[in-house]
């Protein structure tokens, strides 16, 4: 099963010809689900006592089970939040599964956490935090809300022998990612949500007046506060400056979740709506996104990096048996809830080091003109009407006169027809369409064709 032969080496050629060929396609077809019963008459059984041979395998993949997902990259996918990886970046994917190089520890994995970190102090420059603030990639924005919420509950035990008492509460908007209610969940903490201001934003005057409305056991349990920096749905970003002056004066711990958003830090046109996220003690980017790095590639961002490690570090007999000088440093593992760990950055970092930042600013730029297009061209338009104001690249937007069963079928025909994927969402209780832009291979053109097939 480990030699290397010569259907090894055939089998390795057949899959990079086709790794090559994916990564140099700018319009793949755009597949779609199929039900499991379908899959299992369409390929038949695959594992077996004897194997069905790589050659099978593979074809049985490229044939069948590869047009039964969705491509996130298409350009005329503009449903959820999709992706865009670079080629460069998806090349050294295949790099960094090939390299097998454990990513918890400094021991085993210097030379990829290394570059890492030359990732990691970009992001971190993003976000305008002291110089001394750093960070971890992790699995995606989830594992780094979780981490981020360990550490801040952690702090917040060790300042008050009493708080251990007590089951934490944390604060966020109502328009907050789901996400944030699971990872309460997983830690056991309470959570309120806060209604957002008419222009759905969370704002300091709204997080002061929820906080005064707090019996006095539930001020005693509050330790954080989490801000949305671009929420998924409309883009919306909290008002970070005000929320940052309200934890500081109510000493809390103050989290931006900037998964989707986040990526808008390095573009000039809208940085200034991030003003208020250099106050936070931690930060949540997620590079698989609005960054162009492969799934699955998150990113949490410390003020206090110390307070991280004091959570998450794990200890064993078997963990602390280098002592050599090399194999000190930087050990990713201290500061999120994984141990064992693929070098999840390495992909953002090549590409980073290939096109330079320039590049990576350019395109997160043409997401953001791709919205502005998009609005532009709906108000145009008799059939269709914007329902808010753009949320970054969100735009959200109805149908004249359409049902919830109208946008439905709209977007199934689109897809079953391999032309588009824009789904249905919903604000304020009503069914609408929503475009998200992160390609810069979308185009103009294929925003107006959409567009046009809602008439």
């Amino acid at each position: 099963m480990h030699a290397l032969d010569i259907e090894l080496v055939e089998m390795t050629l057949d899959i990079m010809k086709y790794a090559v060929n994916r990564i140099s396609n700018t319009n793949p077809e755009l597949g779609s689900p199929k039900k499991e019963e379908l899959l299992d008459k369409l390929v038949g059984t695959t594992i077996t006592e004897d194997g069905i041979g790589g050659e099978k395998a593979f074809h049985l993949f490229k044939d069948i089970l590869v047009k039964a997902a969705v491509p996130v990259d298409h350009p005329r996918h503009l449903a959820f939040v999709p992706a865009a990886p670079t080629r460069a970046a998806t090349l050294f994917d295949l790099v960094t599964s090939a390299s097998s190089i454990h990513g918890a520890y400094w021991m085993t994995g210097a030379g990829g956490i290394y570059c890492e970190n030359q990732a990691m102090k970009w992001l971190v420059s993003l976000t305008g935090l002291p110089r001394t603030s750093f960070g971890v990639f992790t699995s995606g924005g989830t594992a780094a809300n979780l981490s981020a919420m360990i550490a801040g509950r952690e702090y917040w035990r060790s300042l008050n022998e009493e708080n251990k008492a007590y089951k934490a509460l944390l604060i966020t908007s109502a328009g907050a990612h789901s996400s944030i209610k699971s990872m309460a969940q997983v830690i056991d903490a309470d959570i309120i949500l806060v209604d957002d201001g008419e222009d759905g934003r969370l704002t300091g005057d709204l997080l002061h007046n929820k906080i005064k409305s707090l019996s006095k056991v539930d001020r005693k349990r509050l330790f954080a506060v989490i801000a949305t920096g671009g929420t998924t749905n409309a883009g919306i970003i909290d008002e970070l400056d005000t929320i940052a002056e309200v934890c500081e004066k109510e000493h809390l711990w103050f989290h931006v979740d900037a998964a989707y958003g986040g990526g808008a830090l390095a573009a000039p046109s809208v940085r200034h709506l991030f003003n208020g996220i250099e106050k936070a003690d931690s930060i949540t980017i997620d590079p698989h996104k609005w960054l162009f790095s492969p799934y699955d590639c998150g990113a949490v961002i410390y003020k206090n990096l110390n307070l991280a490690k004091k959570a998450h570090s794990q200890k064993g007999a078997y963990l602390d048996i280098f002592k050599d000088e090399g194999a000190q440093g930087f050990n990713p593992a201290d500061y999120q809830i994984q141990l064992t760990r693929r070098l999840r950055g390495l992909p953002l970092w090549f590409s980073l080091a290939t096109h330079g930042t320039k590049r990576y600013q350019d395109a997160i730029e043409r997401g953001l003109e791709l919205a502005q297009y998009a609005a532009k061209t709906i108000d145009s338009m008799s059939h269709v009407s914007m329902i808010r104001p753009l949320g970054l690249s969100c735009v959200l937007f109805e149908r004249n006169n359409w049902s919830a069963d109208d946008y439905k079928n709209w977007t199934y025909d689109n897809h079953k027809k391999g032309f588009a994927l824009v789904t249905p969402t919903k604000w304020k209780g009503q069914t609408i369409s929503r475009f998200c832009f992160i390609n810069p291979d979308t185009t103009e053109e294929d925003i107006l064709k959409i567009l046009e097939s809602m008439k």
